[in-house]
């Protein structure tokens, strides 16, 4: 019998107010799909069960059917730890606040690397969030700081210095070859249409501008390990799960130059390692504030493993490209 993801996402029984939409590969276009593995909001344990399929055209895994992008909102709420609302978490609170800024400077080590970043340097920073990447690039190169993200009602202390457009990226006024740098940092796995985003961040780089894009792996460790509770497929918010050849494929559909391709990022793979193993054992729902001592604990034994993580294809890859 013929595959049909229209059928098999009715079996899954969601709340009738979801109203799923029918779409073909990102990549290729293809209809034809066969079923991947089904995904749940884990993180925060929302309702709902989502439908990964696999094209067999190309191999790209994307949910298929999805929410339409005007329902997919609800995912986004305060409890999204990208948004950085709760402040207070007793007295860990300096040791998360120290992670958190951790993570933007680890961007800012890999970013320098590839671009000489002073007061001149545009930078535009896609699914920014509240920012704290680009503030931390402020207030240490005094770089021109601009941001996009879908989210409405996005605040933080100095928000206010960013360049922030509201909204889907490719529908933003933006100048055309305006930035030196765009990087997309675990936004292009949420995307529905990174086509578009793609020709959008070649539109508005300078030549000789670099676009950086980090997205976990799925043909890494952690997947193989979790599968379906893989911290990766955060279902229904990622809408295409990338292996390598996959992203890569799509930047060459693009005819975006590949400077250099590292199997490993700025955020931190310790995260799956733990949230996976969390999901496995307790299910979907993770109370952060009630695991964060532990959190750290293993983090703590872990550390000779973690020494290694950029040669154990743990969970993320970055790609690094430059506009000719």
């Amino acid at each position: 019998m013929k595959f049909n993801p229209e059928e098999e996402i009715l079996k899954l029984g969601n709340p009738s107010r979801f109203n799923f939409e029918v779409i073909s590969c990102y990549h290729c276009g293809s209809d034809e799909s066969e079923k991947f593995l089904v995904g749940e909001d884990d993180l925060t344990g929302k309702e709902g069960k989502f439908l990964y399929v696999q094209c067999k055209k190309c191999e790209l895994v994307y949910q298929k059917p999805r929410l339409p992008i005007t329902e997919i909102k609800e995912f986004y709420d305060s409890e999204y730890i990208a948004h950085r609302k709760k402040k207070d978490w007793g007295f860990l609170t300096p040791l998360y606040e120290r992670a958190m800024n951790k993570h933007d400077r680890e961007k800012d080590k890999l970013v320098s690397k590839y671009v000489e970043i002073n007061s001149q340097t545009e930078i535009l920073d896609v699914g920014c969030a509240v920012g704290t990447f680009l503030l931390h690039l402020n207030k240490k190169y005094d770089c021109k700081i601009s941001g996009v993200d879908f989210k409405e009602d996005l605040s933080y202390p100095d928000f206010d210095k960013i360049n922030f457009y509201e909204g889907l990226f490719y529908e933003q006024p933006i100048e055309e070859n305006k930035y030196d740098l765009v990087t997309m940092w675990h936004f292009f796995e949420h995307d529905y249409d990174p086509n578009k985003s793609l020709e959008m961040a070649k539109k508005v780089l300078k030549p000789g501008g670099k676009l950086i894009i980090e997205v976990p792996r799925l043909d890494s460790l952690t997947f193989k390990l979790f599968k379906n509770k893989w911290p990766g497929v955060q279902a229904p918010q990622h809408t295409a799960l990338y292996t390598k050849k996959a992203i890569l494929n799509m930047l060459k559909k693009h005819n975006l130059m590949v400077e250099e391709y590292l199997p490993y990022g700025a955020f931190p793979p310790y995260f799956y390692i733990f949230t996976g193993t969390y999901f496995k054992m307790f299910g979907k729902g993770l109370k952060l504030d009630k695991i964060i001592f532990p959190y750290f604990l293993f983090q703590l034994l872990l550390s000779p493993v973690l020494l290694f993580q950029r040669k154990l294809n743990l969970s993320m890859q970055t790609i690094i490209c430059k506009i000719e």
